[in-house]
């Protein structure tokens, strides 16, 4: 049984966290909540997301797993405003989502799930932690976007920066101590990351205030921000790109 209602607002977070990896993903119902995780084909990045039933106006659960296309979804969403409210209602003997907004009524299809990757989150014990302004973040990716296809991520103790460098220019966006939310550091890393990648992980953050980092050198960075009014949680892990010497 899944049986819910929730602010499209809501729902739309939910979904632009997990579509910069995937176009389908293997929603976990429980009693308590939503989750979803997944890695991109090309195994570069995961996402593992979570979202109380707190989030949702109504909610009512057993465990189950659908397969859901999240273009079908978003479809629906498009239609209306982050206010209105959406029914969701899973019917089994028809092997339906159904969706319901205002006058409104989507039928759609399932998929098998049991195909889908059901990775398991690694345990990485990454020395820093940087806690920026998702605005501030947004703003040296998209000044390092003319300039290469990779970024760098440097932090110590003081600061922390965002490093891209081409083959005449470079750019790049120092943040000290105190321009930080938050800044706890117990060594000196650098890694270098696709950009695209990261720009379209930390887009997904864009309704966050803030986003928070953990690094270490030649390590994933962990990107972790809320959504859902708080009542839900997203960590993405993007690989790093390792350079000969």
């Amino acid at each position: 049984m899944f049986k819910a209602k929730v602010k499209a607002s809501v729902l739309k977070s939910i979904l632009e966290a997990a579509s910069p990896l995937v176009d389908e993903i293997k929603l976990r119902v429980t009693p308590e909540g939503l989750s979803i995780r997944t890695v991109d084909p090309a195994h570069v990045a995961m996402v593992d997301i979570s979202v109380a039933g707190k989030a949702f106006q109504e909610y009512k659960a057993t465990d189950l797993e659908l397969g859901l296309d999240l273009d079908k979804l978003k479809e629906i969403l498009a239609l209306g405003s982050g206010d209105e409210v959406i029914s969701l209602e899973f019917k089994e003997d028809q092997n339906r989502l159904v969706l319901s907004m205002a006058n409104l009524v989507r039928r759609m299809s399932v998929i098998d799930p049991s195909g889908m990757p059901d990775p398991k989150v690694p345990n990485l014990n990454l020395p820093n932690r940087v806690r920026i302004k998702t605005s501030e973040l947004l703003q040296g990716i998209k000044a390092s976007k003319s300039i290469s296809d990779h970024l760098a991520l440097v932090v110590d103790d003081s600061s922390f920066e965002v490093v891209a460098e081409g083959d005449q220019d470079t750019v790049n966006l120092k943040l000290s101590k105190n321009q930080l939310v938050e800044l706890k550091a117990s060594e000196k890393t650098k890694s270098l990351y696709s950009l695209d990648y990261f720009s379209n992980l930390v887009k997904a953050a864009d309704g966050s205030e803030s986003v928070q980092l953990s690094l270490g050198s030649d390590y994933p960075v962990r990107i972790e921000f809320d959504i859902a009014d708080g009542h839900g949680h997203v960590t993405y892990l993007l690989a790093p790109r390792i350079e000969n010497e």
